[in-house]
């Protein structure tokens, strides 16, 4: 339709510009992005209006999400496509699974990348508590993203109603154990219709239990991820406090209970106060019926959490121009404005100090100062329980508190058989 139109050297070019439109958008550089869905709140449709958001800024890269599930999910399928020689440039996977990995020989170091002194002062910027877990040998291999701490929340309500201050939250574990006790409800047959407290032992029991270990001075593994110290005093003495809290204090429901059903048990007035992660803050904004509080964990010989959540990886077998354009997406979504949204839309904590300088997380800090206690309890964090073949170390750490929680061992004899049973995989890494 264009030919009668077209006409000399004019007529040329704009032939040659109409033939190159098409190549151009053919020649999108394309990026698969591995996320982890099952994490809470609305965080799919965040990362999709971020994503939308770059996409319209930078139409020459193409980036497709993929939902992957639970953390779990998500590392699978990233592995699974990786040794089929399919990676993802970029994924979301827990900081844990760096040494997993780097012993598969998946991902690369960011600092190869992010060159010159602003890739200096990008990769800098982050909280030192995040960074380790995602760096080894000097190399950069996780840049945090959706990282969060373990808080305590509590329901003021429920606090008033049992005579306790409701703007105060337990300081220590001796306060915790019994104002526990004191918000622990039960009807005229004895049965309880109000836990004091609960802190979930199915999903994610090691990552909560370690804020206990470091609240007793102790930790879990060495920074290497060769050695484990399941069975040293401070363990030991944190898991049976853990057991306590319902064998001895009666303030604590028995048994195995879940990471996922917490919330919406808080919500519901089954139980006062609870540990969870900060990335549920939103959630209970809300979804909470009743003003709540949310707080450091308590102390026993020091405040301590652990940092934890995901970090974004960079995967080999992919081109030059893909890992470049990768680098640069994750840059972005890192940067102070889109970190802030992100934080203000689930709760987790935004790893980079430049974030909270900006006017808007200023502004949302001063209108819901809850958002600022994981941020400063990072001063006492460390870093998650990270060892070479990670998830199956965990797993026996698991299995360990799994048995002593039911009572078929004691807190001891727990950790003393998961200690021998993490020494017999980490030997070859020594």
């Amino acid at each position: 339709m264009f030919g009668p139109m077209i006409k000399g050297a004019a007529g040329a070019a704009a032939l040659a510009l109409l033939a190159a439109m098409p190549a151009r958008a053919a020649d999108a550089v394309n990026l698969q992005f591995y996320f982890p869905v099952a994490v809470g709140g609305g965080a799919a449709n965040v990362i999709q209006s971020l994503t939308d958001d770059y996409e319209k800024a930078h139409p020459e890269v193409k980036i497709d999400p993929i939902y992957a599930g639970s953390y779990q999910d998500t590392i699978a399928k990233v592995i699974t496509a990786a040794r089929g020689g399919n990676a993802p440039q970029i994924a979301v996977a827990l900081s844990t699974d760096m040494f997993t990995l780097l012993d598969d020989n998946l991902i690369l170091p960011f600092d190869d990348y992010a060159k010159g002194d602003e890739g200096k002062k990008w990769l800098g910027g982050f909280y030192p508590a995040f960074m380790e877990n995602s760096q080894l040998d000097g190399k950069t291999y996780g840049i945090p993203f959706q990282r969060s701490t373990p808080v305590l929340y509590w329901n003021k309500d429920a606090f008033k109603a049992a005579g306790l201050n409701p703007e105060k939250a337990p300081q220590t574990w001796a306060e915790m154990a019994e104002d526990a006790k004191k918000l622990t409800r039960r009807d005229a047959s004895g049965n309880v219709t109000q836990w004091g407290i609960r802190i979930p032992t199915q999903g994610f029991p090691y990552w909560l239990f370690q804020g206990l270990v470091a609240e007793n001075g102790g930790k879990l593994a060495n920074a290497e991820g060769t050695e484990t110290y399941f069975d040293s005093k401070p363990v030991v003495e944190a898991l049976q406090y853990l057991v306590d809290l319902s064998t001895k204090d009666k303030a604590m429901e028995p048994g195995l209970t879940g990471w996922g059903s917490a919330p919406k048990a808080f919500f519901e007035g089954q139980i006062a106060m609870m540990w969870t992660t900060t990335g549920n803050l939103t959630n209970v904004r809300k979804n909470a019926p009743f003003p709540f509080g949310v707080a450091m964990l308590p102390k026993m010989k020091s405040r301590g959490a652990p940092t934890g959540g995901g970090n974004f990886y960079l995967f080999k077998g992919s081109s030059p121009e893909q890992l470049t354009a990768a680098v640069k997406f994750i840059e972005w979504i890192t940067a102070p404005e889109q970190s802030a949204k992100w934080t203000m839309a689930t709760g987790y904590v935004a790893p980079r100090p430049a974030t909270w300088d900006t006017p808007t997380m200023q502004k949302y800090a001063e209108d819901f100062p809850p958002v600022l206690v994981a941020r400063d309890q990072l001063k006492y964090a460390v870093a998650e329980l990270s060892t070479h073949e990670n998830q199956r170390v965990t797993q026996i750490l698991n299995d360990g508190l799994e048995a002593a929680i039911t009572g078929q061992k004691t807190p001891e004899q727990a950790m003393k058989e998961a200690q021998k049973k993490a020494d017999a995989i980490l030997a070859a890494y020594r």
